[in-house]
């Protein structure tokens, strides 16, 4: 934490800074991490990005996402509790989802309380189980025109409050 405390205070030391962003995983926020994030956040605003890509279990599992969405939600109230904004980072085009599985997650990260979303669409790194498997046929990618129509549903469904980011 000592370590942390360090990075984030000299990163908003400058006048020039005016909040600070931090992109971390659910399971990464502890409780001392919350209460220095609340510190800080009394002096810049501060906003953390959550990646949860989706809240389908089996498509979390193949993607190795390493926790189960509970722990999203739990970090989701726990940062809200502590007047911190979310954005929530949703993956698109993921194996095993349907467009009801996308529109499902995006619904349930408004329901944790996020502010803010950043959809992405799945891609392939090379040297990756996926890429292997996707070269075997056994996963297909989404066209440009299946993401914008499954993009168009998930983004129907966002309250007006909830910042898109990235789409």
């Amino acid at each position: 934490i000592e370590k942390l405390k360090n990075i984030y205070y000299e990163a908003i030391k400058p006048d020039y800074i005016v909040g600070l962003s931090i992109g971390t995983r659910p399971d990464c926020l502890g409780e001392d991490v919350i209460e220095l994030l609340k510190e800080i956040n009394k002096i810049k605003p501060v906003s953390v990005e959550l990646g949860l890509q989706t809240t389908n279990e089996k498509a979390a599992k193949y993607i190795r996402r390493g926790y189960k969405t509970p722990v999203y939600f739990d970090a989701v109230k726990r940062l809200n509790d502590a007047g911190i904004d979310v954005v929530t980072h949703i993956i698109i085009g993921l194996p095993f989802e349907t467009t009801e599985d996308a529109v499902k997650t995006t619904l349930d990260a408004v329901t944790a309380g996020t502010n803010g979303v950043k959809f992405h669409l799945l891609h392939i790194l090379k040297n990756t189980d996926l890429e292997r498997e996707y070269n075997e046929g056994k996963i297909e990618c989404l066209t440009l025109e299946q993401y914008a129509e499954i993009l168009k549903q998930c983004i129907a469904v966002l309250p007006p409050d909830i910042v898109v980011h990235r789409i």
